[in-house]
């Protein structure tokens, strides 16, 4: 399935979770990711997002540079980078803005997450309504 950047809805339309982009990328991530690929010269290379259990909420978010779409992954292109998804993942970050921070404590890219309820102090892991996950402890 292949997603692309929606626009903006009007203040007073409501929009079901279908309806949303399932993730964006901000123009500090974009950039981000078009320095880390500047010298791959395969044009399929991209950011794989992924949601596994573990972390003190239940669940952790994990990212790595990837070239392969495989069967199950949605591919979502936006602001010029693609965003690979597996199927599972997806149904927990729908609508989730893909951040580059770079602070005193650390640099690194963040997911904005509208499904979380909860998320652990160390800022690494989440939990959403539709599951609690299994709580554990943070590593980092």
């Amino acid at each position: 399935m292949l997603t692309t950047d929606q626009p903006q809805t009007m203040p007073d339309i409501q929009t079901r979770p279908e309806d949303q982009p399932l993730v964006v990328v901000t123009e500090a991530a974009a950039g981000r990711l078009h320095d880390l690929t500047a010298q791959e010269a395969n044009p399929a290379i991209g950011l794989r997002v992924y949601v596994y259990s573990g972390g003190c909420s239940g669940f952790r978010y994990g990212m790595a540079l990837d070239d392969q779409l495989t069967p199950e992954d949605m591919l979502v292109e936006s602001r010029g980078v693609k965003v690979y998804v597996d199927g599972m993942t997806a149904k927990y970050i729908r609508g989730s803005e893909i951040d580059y921070v770079d602070t005193l404590m650390g640099a690194g890219f963040t997911v904005n997450n509208p499904n979380a309820v909860a998320a652990c102090g160390c800022g690494s892991s989440f939990r959403t309504a539709e599951s609690a996950g299994q709580a554990g402890a943070c590593h980092h």
